[in-house]
């Protein structure tokens, strides 16, 4: 007797091929039956007039520290994710240690963890002692490995650190890290050279002694990367991933793509172009995208990049200097209202300030009687530089191609979080309680940008093959039961800039390794998440 039975639903497979109406048996952990026959079951699920579809998969998840404070993840469940790919843009759970665990440590503070690691391996299993509801795979950041190795200055790295930064690589890698990530706008990525990346990519492409699990496509693992630039340089930042992807030998990933900046929409057409050139000329090259048009980071990304040499109290310290920060203004240059009237306050650390959460600069430079550019300054003084905001900056156009593009997947670029306790705060980004079921009600049912079979392909089977995720991804006996039973004429979105934490709307049943973790619409409370 197996555990449960969907029966009557609409099968989308993940693979992209048509959907078939037909029954889907879970036992244990696995799907271990596909068909029209009767089984008995201990449970059946009338799924008639739903689709059944594998569970979908966060490409772009941040969620190392959120859901160590609570493993809950109702904002990813809600909207049908049972897989988060982590550890992007450079920042991941390890390695942890000299100054880029002294860095993290306020981050641990303000969520309540108690718990301190350095390795992979002692993060993993914290996480597991903990319990999680949906299942966390990561790649490892580069700048833990250079913070860890040479901090947080404008400095390249001798013979021995990079030496010593593979030997971090590979041993996250061996750990179970998918592979690595960039966050070239973030200090300390920032000060890397190409040169640099390209040596240590070159870790994921041979594989050790003895060999590790497969990764991607080719090595054992894939280089994804928050570019140097998604706007003004945006052509050059998709250059040089290419030349790290021939240069290594690995698979290459664009986080978050776009055309940041009015000034650079008009840029989409050459920016694919340059991307499907070289995948015709036999370089891996994939990319993920939330579908929205707003982004969302920390405040101090506004300021030129040697603002943050050496670190948050070097970057105050300038701040603070009236000649300095005189330079900074200059060359942060002339921005008008509207400019300004498009960044909002997501996040603050202090009570005091959280009037701000959801304002925009403009309106809180407004009510404080100043300039956006010194308000600007006076919320990163106060804050110590963590502050985090919404930029609206992007183009719907534009955003709708990225989307429909083949080997475009769907990325949140959220944390996971709850609508209570330890991670209900601020005012974030909707995308981490909306991204899949907007990309689901809006851009495909109600736009028609793209038939729901590529779009679940995106969602599932594409993020899993990109990122080595073997047994997932796919309705197909004898892999893990994740899957997601959703009603296509209500799933949508309704979480707003203003009001995040709402739960969307047409999800139904959630299936993460055989366990059911949502039913009828319902958090069941259940911990079955791993590790990948």
């Amino acid at each position: 007797m197996i555990d449960y039975l969907v029966r009557n639903g609409v099968v989308f497979d993940g693979s992209g091929s048509e959907p078939v109406e037909t029954s889907i048996g879970i036992y244990g952990d696995r799907i271990t039956y596909i068909g029209d026959g009767e089984v008995p079951a201990r449970a059946v699920i009338d799924a008639k007039g739903l689709v059944v579809s594998p569970g979908f998969i966060d490409a772009h998840a941040h969620s190392e520290f959120t859901i160590l404070a609570d493993g809950r993840a109702e904002g990813k469940l809600s909207q049908g994710v049972t897989t988060e790919i982590n550890g992007n843009c450079g920042l991941s759970a390890a390695p942890l240690y000299g100054e880029a665990f002294e860095h993290r440590e306020a981050d641990l503070k303000e969520l309540g963890i108690k718990e301190r690691w350095s390795t992979f391996s002692e993060y993993f299993n914290i996480l597991k002692s903990k319990g999680i509801a949906i299942n966390f795979g990561t790649l490892c950041g580069h700048g833990n490995i250079r913070a860890s190795v040479i901090g947080y200055k404008d400095a390249a790295p001798d013979e021995n650190a990079l030496n010593e930064m593979k030997r971090l690589l590979s041993d996250a890698v061996r750990d179970g890290a998918k592979g690595l990530s960039t966050g070239l706008i973030y200090p300390p990525g920032v000060y890397s050279k190409t040169g640099e990346l390209i040596e240590l990519s070159k870790v994921l492409s041979t594989p050790p002694n003895p060999p590790l699990t497969k990764g991607g496509q080719g090595g054992v693992g894939i280089y994804a990367t928050h570019m140097r630039s998604e706007g003004d340089a945006l052509t050059e930042a998709i250059e040089e991933v290419i030349m790290i992807g021939k240069g290594a030998g690995v698979n290459v990933h664009i986080s978050h793509i776009k055309t940041a900046g009015k000034r650079n929409w008009w840029k989409v057409d050459s920016a694919i172009e340059l991307i499907e050139s070289a995948r015709k000329e036999g370089v891996r090259l994939t990319c993920d995208r939330y579908p929205y048009i707003a982004a969302s980071t920390d405040l101090d990304t506004i300021l030129p990049s040697w603002v943050y040499d050496g670190g948050a109290e070097e970057e105050l310290r300038r701040l603070k200097d009236a000649d300095t920060a005189k330079k900074i203004k200059s060359e942060i240059g002339f921005r008008d209202d509207n400019y300004w009237k498009g960044i909002y306050i997501s996040s603050v650390t202090k009570s005091e300030n959280k009037w701000m959460e959801g304002e925009s600069i403009f309106d809180i430079a407004m009510k404080i009687g100043k300039s956006p550019i010194d308000a600007l300054f006076d919320i990163l003084i106060d804050e110590k530089v963590r502050a985090g905001a919404i930029f609206f900056s992007m183009n719907e156009d534009n955003l709708k191609r990225f989307l429909t593009l083949p080997y475009a997947m769907i990325g949140s670029d959220s944390s996971v979080r709850s609508f209570s306790g330890q991670t209900c705060t601020g005012r974030p980004h909707p995308r981490a309680f909306g991204s899949f079921t907007r990309f689901v009600g809006k851009y495909v049912r109600d736009g028609g940008i793209l038939s729901l079979s590529e779009a679940i392909k995106k969602m599932t089977y594409l993020p899993a093959l990109t990122f080595g995720l073997k047994g997932r991804g796919l309705i197909k006996e004898g892999f893990y039961a994740d899957i997601v039973i959703f009603d296509y004429d209500k799933i949508i979105d309704t979480a707003t800039f203003k009001e995040a934490y709402k739960k969307s709307e047409g999800i139904e049943y959630v299936f993460v390794n055989g366990t059911m973790a949502l039913r009828e619409g319902e958090f069941t409370g259940g911990l079955s998440g791993r590790i990948i």
